[in-house]
């Protein structure tokens, strides 16, 4: 399973970004995906999840509301598209893949096995 995130850059506060994560190796039936971020210092956050079939999506209480995560089954690949975007959010994005993750586990980092190289988000007021 190859993970292949991208859309990251340096933006204004305020302003959008859409980020991708291209899934290719398998099909994903059956697993849950998700977005992280993290900064040198502190621990992988998570941001955002939803299954591959369908439904069960869930955010950090620090974007909902101004980042969606959705998926494009026929071109395998999951979006996060982030709007109002604040300094805070600046961070190192990555894009996950987990097989068989139950609801209560989806925030949790430790319950995904695979994993993208990150995408740089820099926002800047």
């Amino acid at each position: 399973v190859q993970l292949q995130a991208s859309g990251g850059g340096s933006v204004q506060s305020g302003t959008s970004l859409r980020l991708s994560c291209v899934l290719s190796g398998r099909t994903f039936s059956g697993y849950t995906m998700g977005w992280f971020r993290q900064t040198p210092g502190k621990e992988r956050e998570f941001i955002a999840s939803i299954r591959w079939s369908g439904g069960t999506i869930a955010y950090a209480d620090s974007v909902k509301g101004r980042f969606t995560i959705s998926r494009d089954i026929a071109k395998t690949t999951v979006f996060l598209e982030m709007k109002s975007l604040k300094d805070e959010d600046t961070a190192l994005y990555y894009c996950a893949a987990g097989y068989g993750v139950i609801i209560s586990a989806q925030r949790t980092a430790d319950a995904y096995s695979y994993w993208g190289q990150g995408t740089q988000v820099t926002v800047s007021s």
